[in-house]
């Protein structure tokens, strides 16, 4: 099964065009939508072909409780000693934010879009007109919350991370299932950051085999060696997490990407995906004026007409418009036909 030919907003994705890249703002905002307003314009500026949000409030993610189960315990996680509530609170995207980011995004040729986490945000996006949804990968198995976005008929582009090949497979059927026709999958480790050792972008193929899909990479490693491991693997869209300074702090700030990185990662996966080009032997266009500088047999003694050809007065040297080295065996003991000059070209009508 190949994959359809899929459009964002116009935009064509596939591995016959550039990687699709995503900055996302997350919580980076900081609450201020000041911030938020500059991230965008730093996003464009920094070469990101979309922009994306995150739509929920804490109580649509969790219940206000502190303790147990509700508390980040872990003592290695960037939010340790927080409530999921409260770190719920300080991340969102106020939804009446939204427009107004949407807004600036559109005007600066950005698509704008967003990771709904219940069905009221799915109703609220509609109402905002986005042209795609993304899944997270926290989200991934919500199969009713699935189903209301697939029912929109809008691509659909859905993380991985965690998910069993059982658990993609459930998910990928009720997307369909319910109207989704344009599918994109994101290779995601769910760490923050990851490791790149955790990253299995080879898995990347088989993704894209396994369920006749476009592919890609939601990125939580440190710099772009990842991202284009990916392209190399056959990525068409890359998500990396976007903020004006990792100094300046944030809920994902430690992850994500500033816009100078931003920039290196557009023109690494570009040339990533150029480099790729198809199966290829022998010179191409550009090389054709190299040609000349292979090795050739040339003339390296003077020859005297009638003289035999031998290793003390032919060899096999640059530039390349002799005969082919693989003539030299050959022509060896032969005669000349003529005297033949040191730094002569041999050629076949030089010898009798």
């Amino acid at each position: 099964m190949s994959p359809v030919e899929l459009h964002i907003a116009g935009r064509p994705i596939g591995l016959g065009h550039p990687p699709f890249l995503i900055a996302e703002m997350s919580g980076n905002h900081n609450q201020s939508l000041e911030r938020a307003l500059a991230i965008v314009e730093a996003a464009a500026k920094s070469g990101a072909h979309a922009l994306k949000l995150q739509t929920y409030t804490a109580d649509t993610m969790t219940l206000d409780l502190d303790h147990g189960e509700f508390r980040i315990d872990d003592p290695d996680s960037l939010w340790a000693g927080k409530s999921l509530y409260r770190l719920y609170e300080e991340a969102h995207t106020p939804w009446e934010w939204h427009r107004p980011i949407f807004a600036r995004a559109r005007e600066l040729g950005l698509i704008a879009f967003s990771t709904p986490f219940d069905e009221t945000a799915v109703d609220f996006l509609e109402s905002c007109d986005v042209p795609c949804y993304k899944i997270a990968s926290f989200e991934n198995t919500d199969l009713p919350l699935i189903r209301k976005v697939a029912a929109t008929g809008k691509p659909m582009i859905i993380s991985t991370g965690m998910a069993t090949v059982a658990e993609l497979d459930e998910t990928v059927r009720a997307a369909r299932a319910a109207g989704c026709r344009a599918l994109i999958l994101l290779k995601c480790t769910s760490t923050y950051p990851a490791s790149p050792e955790h990253s299995h972008v080879r898995t990347l193929p088989h993704l894209r085999e396994l369920f006749g899909c476009e592919v890609g990479l939601s990125d939580h490693t440190l710099g772009v060696g990842a991202a284009c491991a990916a392209v190399a693997h056959g990525a068409t869209v890359i998500e990396k997490h976007f903020t004006l300074s990792r100094a300046e702090g944030g809920v994902d700030a430690a992850f994500s990407m500033e816009p100078h990185e931003f920039a290196q990662l557009r023109s690494e996966t570009e040339r990533a995906w150029q480099a790729l080009g198809g199966v290829h032997y022998g010179p191409t266009t550009a090389e054709q004026a190299s040609r000349r500088f292979r090795r050739s047999i040339y003339v390296c003694q003077d020859i005297p007409a009638g003289g035999t050809l031998t290793p003390e007065n032919i060899r096999i040297i640059r530039p390349g418009f002799g005969l082919a080295p693989r003539h030299y065996d050959v022509v060896l003991g032969k005669r000349a036909k003529r005297a033949l000059c040191r730094g002569t070209p041999l050629r076949w009508d030089d010898i009798g």
